[in-house]
């Protein structure tokens, strides 16, 4: 059948070896004029055809220097925005699923965060004294708040960089949407627990005395990811039990008390490196995305290293999975046909501010 006469519904239908025949086809006929890209979270049925895989920042810096027409974004919302913001003007990003999104950025709404602006205004000058830093997992419309506040993006990989830069500006930080990334760094930058103190978006106030604001350094957003979140500290107790020869590495989305048991904390990036670097015969416990762990592991066998996932659970971003062949070949074949669907757009006076932002990040 032509793909013309193709609805999405009509490649639901397909099975996966079938839609990765027509990717693979799809992708000859493009040639350069579109690039794929993979974040590390994405399932194997998809990642394989990626051009550039990585962490979000890089695939979106590598497209935008790319000469490609289109950019097809495996990933999330928040991630085909920033290649929007980042992109040239004639290029043209599109996401395969429109409903892979990230629970983690929805905890967080420009609606909420401006309120939490306004109420802080409230207690001391926040013009003055406070810079807000959003995490890179978050929507362009708080990108665009923090490039209008003089505030500034961070990734996993810089947010200690990013927090320094901060706090050489102002005194205190408004960090969102995860409390986790903020904490663990401000501790291992040597900021008291004390003094960072969590924002509940759904109280008063924050749920926090005015004394409780002007004493703390970091705010920290009530916002997790759903899927580091399940880490426990008991999992690297019990599974030192059995193998104490094992090194530990976290994601700093883990909560605090996982990573101060981790001998390593890091991005995905950063996770990836030091495993694939270690010495051969070693064994190692990752707190991060299934997808992700179980690649490095058939990677690093033939070096006799043994990668464990850390939680006994299967713990995937579900969003992060809702990418497959189907709405992958079903893009790639409308393209072909020269249709673009499914295109993310930010508006240009929300990307301006968020550009900004992401600029600050990338100056630094």
């Amino acid at each position: 059948m032509r793909s013309q006469a193709l609805t999405l519904h009509d490649f639901a239908l397909l099975d996966d070896d079938d839609c990765e025949a027509r990717i693979i086809a799809a992708k000859q006929q493009l040639g350069r004029r579109c690039i794929i890209l993979g974040h590390h979270y994405q399932r194997d049925e998809v990642f394989r055809h990626a051009d550039v895989t990585g962490d979000s920042l890089k695939l979106s810096r590598e497209a935008a220097r790319s000469e490609a027409e289109y950019i097809v974004f495996c990933g999330v919302h928040f991630m085909a925005e920033v290649a929007d913001i980042l992109s040239r003007p004639e290029q043209t990003v599109i996401l395969p699923d429109l409903a892979a999104g990230c629970s983690m950025a929805d905890m967080a709404t420009l609606v909420n965060v401006e309120r939490c602006w306004r109420e802080l205004s409230e207690v001391m000058d926040t013009d003055l004294q406070v810079t807000p830093v959003t995490y890179i997992n978050s929507a362009a419309d708080l990108k665009a708040f923090c490039g209008r506040h003089n505030g500034i993006v961070c990734t996993s990989s810089n947010a200690g960089t990013i927090l320094e830069w901060s706090f050489a500006r102002r005194e205190k930080v408004l960090f969102f949407p995860d409390q986790h990334l903020g904490r663990n760094t401000g501790y291992r930058m040597g900021i008291p627990l004390d003094e960072m103190v969590v924002w509940d978006f759904d109280k008063p106030l924050g749920g926090l005395s005015e004394e409780e604001i002007r004493r703390a350094k970091i705010i920290l957003w009530k916002g997790f990811c759903s899927v580091h979140q399940m880490f426990r500290p008991q999992q690297i107790d019990d599974f030192l039990a059995r193998y104490p020869e094992t090194r530990v590495i976290a994601h700093p989305e883990a909560p605090f008390e996982v990573c101060e048991k981790a001998d390593y904390v890091g991005s995905t990036e950063t996770i990836l490196k030091t495993v694939r670097e270690a010495e051969p015969n070693t064994r190692w416990l990752v707190a991060t995305e299934l997808n992700l762990v179980n690649r490095l592991r058939e990677e690093c066998k033939s070096q006799g290293k043994n990668v464990h996932f850390m939680s006994p659970t299967v713990c995937m971003c579900s969003t992060m999975f809702r990418t497959d062949p189907q709405h992958v070949a079903w893009i790639l074949e409308n393209l072909v046909e020269n249709k673009v669907v499914n295109r993310i757009m930010v508006p240009e006076d929300e990307a301006g501010f968020a550009r900004l932002a992401l600029n600050n990040m990338l100056n630094v």
